[in-house]
């Protein structure tokens, strides 16, 4: 997947996007680390943009660099998990997808890997709970109706 990097001057907002197989995606999504985990979890469980000093008072029990944080907050940006905005001399930062979105493009990845999708989609529907089957079927029904 390649990324095309946008920066929109006007407002100072860096974005990447990129698509794949007519679908939004998000670009390196196997790649996350344990410390790029550890920073989307933050930043997904605010309401708001957060600069890197703020993500870093979030994760000081991980006794890191400023430089550290704003290094992961960079590469997270330039593989599209990101959308920055120039605050005065600093960067503000959000995720440009859902944790939930996030996943599924996880699941679709781990959907690509398979040689017999057929199969894959019946062991899935299989293993999952009872509710978990209500609200797939729901799901669908949804977008049948569209």
């Amino acid at each position: 997947m390649s990324a095309l990097l946008e920066a929109d001057t006007a407002n100072s907002t860096t974005r990447s996007t990129t698509g794949r197989n007519g679908r939004a995606s998000l670009n390196g999504v196997k790649g996350l680390g344990e410390l790029e985990r550890s920073i989307m979890d933050i930043l997904w469980a605010q309401n708001t943009p957060l600069t890197a000093r703020e993500v870093g008072k979030h994760i000081a029990d991980r006794d890191l660099a400023p430089t550290t944080v704003m290094t992961v907050l960079d590469r997270l940006t330039r593989k599209g998990f990101l959308l920055r905005t120039r605050d005065g001399r600093a960067w503000r930062y959000q995720p440009e997808a859902t944790r939930d979105a996030y996943v599924a493009e996880l699941m679709l990845d781990a959907l690509d890997m398979t040689g017999d999708r057929s199969a894959a989609l019946t062991r899935f529907a299989q293993a999952v709970s009872g509710s978990e089957a209500d609200i797939l079927r729901q799901a669908l029904t949804e977008l049948e109706d569209e």
